[in-house]
């Protein structure tokens, strides 16, 4: 099975992978905290993480594979979407890495690894998801229905019109004085609140797109009237 080396860099994680197929020997992620005090990612600042991060992610992502840099038969890479310069960071890594090995270089789009991390072989489960099929993806940047027909052919059937869900979660937890992300932490609120106690408008969208903008105006309004 070709060793594959994956980067990704597209937003505030800096994350290396080594695969053997759709095997993961390993997968080191280093997370940026200096976002939190400002309630939401500072491009600049994600960048610079990124260039702090990068050689000892990757460094100890070989070491816990126990494989050796010449034993690299590709080297993967986000090409995006994502924030530009956190993009450049991991691009211009595995460019200079895969061009020292003299090995090819994969360019990926992150939102369809989202979608093809489906198929990653994990405890020799055999689980596969069936060609077509229907995923949703939620991210803190996208959120989309995507119609999958092969592992790389895919539609968008739906996608948002404004704020993706996780944005709509992050900027209503800062109006509730959570930190940042607020996410995990709504969420986690929810599980013992009651559904029922508050309503808020549910926006009417044509097709299967979504829309969460108006959801996060209506949560600020509720909180200027009940605080």
């Amino acid at each position: 099975m070709p060793i594959i080396l994956a980067i990704e860099s597209s937003c505030d994680e800096t994350s290396a992978a080594v695969l053997s197929g759709r095997n993961v020997l390993s997968n080191v992620i280093a997370s940026q905290k200096i976002h939190s005090e400002y309630g939401g990612v500072v491009p600049e600042l994600a960048s610079r993480e990124h260039q702090k991060n990068i050689v000892p992610v990757v460094d100890k992502a070989l070491k816990d594979a126990g494989i050796d840099k010449n034993e690299i038969d590709a080297v993967a890479f986000t090409r995006g979407p994502g924030l530009m310069g956190a993009l450049l960071v991991g691009v211009s890594f595995a460019k200079s890495f895969g061009q020292a090995l003299n090995v090819p270089l994969i360019e990926v789009n992150h939102m369809e690894a989202h979608v093809l991390a489906h198929f990653i072989d994990q405890n020799d489960r055999s689980d596969f998801p069936d060609f077509p099929f229907l995923c949703l993806t939620v991210s803190g940047g996208h959120t989309q229905i995507v119609k999958i027909t092969d592992h790389l052919e895919m539609e968008v059937m739906g996608k948002t019109l404004d704020d993706a869900a996780g944005e709509a979660f992050d900027k209503s937890g800062l109006m509730l004085g959570l930190s940042y992300p607020a996410g995990p932490e709504i969420d986690k609120m929810a599980k013992s609140g009651d559904p029922l106690r508050f309503e808020f408008p549910i926006p009417k969208i044509q097709g299967l797109n979504f829309s969460f903008s108006g959801f996060k105006t209506a949560v600020l309004y509720f909180l200027q009237k009940q605080v």
